[in-house]
């Protein structure tokens, strides 16, 4: 699976955007795997439709924690392609290493998955069956007669 994303922030009180795209690799998608989902150390922050956040509201409040955390999605197998939109808590650092943290939880996750999809090896059997010599020798007298009695 490739991840790929783009953290960009406006100058200002503005949020940082966190935008990404999962895209499964064709042999992942052959083998039919589930797509998996791991609770990311992203927070989810108050009110993330606005993309802004003042001084001391919501995550920049000196007590602030985080309540929960986002969840990220490997794609199912017949999309192939997942892409997603978070808006992060504001930071005065820029620094945001959950985001890569995240990611990379994603990934272990999605390759266990993958390897043991994998394992399972493919499978071609094909069979056929005659009369057993049994069943002929029971009835072969009486077909005998039939072709006989057919002429």
């Amino acid at each position: 699976m490739r991840i790929t994303w783009t953290l960009e922030k406006e100058r200002g009180n503005f949020r940082p955007r966190l935008t990404y795209l999962l895209e499964l690799e064709e042999y992942e998608r052959r083998l039919a795997v589930e797509a998996v989902n791991v609770r990311s150390l992203i927070p989810r922050i108050e009110a993330p439709n606005e993309p802004y956040c003042l001084p001391e509201c919501y995550e920049r409040a000196p007590d602030w924690k985080p309540a929960d955390y986002h969840w990220l999605t490997a794609p199912f197998f017949r999309d192939g392609r997942r892409a997603g939109f978070i808006r992060l808590p504001f930071r005065e650092s820029h620094h945001y290493p959950e985001v890569e943290q995240s990611f990379a939880l994603l990934r272990k996750a999605h390759e266990a998955v993958v390897r043991q999809a994998y394992a399972w090896q493919p499978i071609r059997q094909s069979g056929r069956m005659d009369f057993s010599p049994e069943g002929r020798q029971a009835i072969a007298a009486r077909v005998t007669a039939d072709r006989l009695l057919a002429f």
